[in-house]
Parts: structure tokens; sequence; C-alpha cells
């Protein structure tokens, strides 16, 4: 078992593109949804996800938040096209940018689809008490605020945001 400590940030300029060390485009899906968790029937997300040229099967545990349980398991592509396929929601499709500042690595999620639009970084930290340097870049910080989630996203997508919402 991993744990997840993780920090969310909404972007305010895209100057970390100058920074970018490697992307790979993601195209992921859930086999459960937010009403299952929100009703607890299930304590964790689980997620179908091909990253370039590999697929990968995920467990989170449903708590909000930066910290949380994590399981990560390198499957067959074949067998994760073939569960994406059996995915409740819509699918998130996105490409992730890789920054390095300040000593930590940085992902940005710049998604497509009916998430478009939508560019969030995330930072994965060591414990939960790591000071870390915020790039200038990075702007309000949304880990907290689970429609920022992509399970919440797959149900639920940006394009579906009122304004406000999106302010």
């Amino acid at each position: 078992m991993g744990i997840e400590i993780e920090r969310k940030f909404l972007l305010t300029s895209d100057d970390w593109s100058q920074h970018i060390e490697k992307s790979v485009r993601m195209a992921q899906g859930y086999l459960n949804d937010m009403q299952a968790l929100r009703a607890g029937a299930q304590k964790a997300s689980v997620r179908i996800r091909i990253a370039g040229e590999h697929a990968f099967l995920n467990m989170k545990s449903r708590e909000l938040g930066h910290t949380r349980q994590e399981f990560d398991y390198e499957i067959p592509v074949a067998d994760a096209e073939d569960l994406l396929k059996l995915c409740v929601g819509g699918l998130i499709d996105k490409i992730r940018y890789y920054v390095w500042h300040a000593g930590f690595l940085w992902e940005i999620d710049v998604f497509e689809g009916d998430n478009a639009g939508l560019t969030v970084a995330e930072i994965e930290l060591p414990s939960a008490d790591t000071e870390f340097e915020k790039p200038d870049w990075a702007g309000r910080q949304v880990t907290d605020e689970l429609r920022y989630y992509n399970l919440a996203l797959a149900e639920r997508p940006y394009a579906r945001w009122s304004a406000e919402e999106k302010s």
C-alpha cells in the first residue's frame, strides 16, 4: 500500500510551459462513480488509466484532502482498453506535463474533451508537513474541493460547470 500526499492548484499563467521535462497523453475512466462514494457504498475510487504506452489499475481511498491510500498496478494496455469500455460516467482525456520547480516535480494536467479549458497543477510530497516553494504560475489551492478530482470530472465535466464555478 502506498500513501499519496498531494496538493492541487489552479494556474495563473502558462509560464510553466517553458520548463516542460516531458509530457504524456492520458485517457482514464472509473469503474465506480461519485454517488457510490458519497453514499458510503464504496470506500475507494477504482480507476483505469492509459498513459502513453503503459496502463494502470488504480484504487484511492475516498478521503477528501491531501493524504489518501493509493494502490497502483500496471496492467496490459489491451486489458485497460477493454476495462475503459466498462467505466461509468465520462472518460477523462488530458495531457500531463512534468515540470521541475525548486526541487519538486509538478504534474500539470491540461484537460481535453468535455473538460477542455481546465488546467490543474499537482505536487506530490513525501509527508503532509513538507514545505515547498509554490511557483508564481500556481494560483489558488483546490486540494479540498471535490469538483476538481478526476472522478468528479468524469461524472460532471468542466463543460457543465456554471460561470461562477469556473471563476
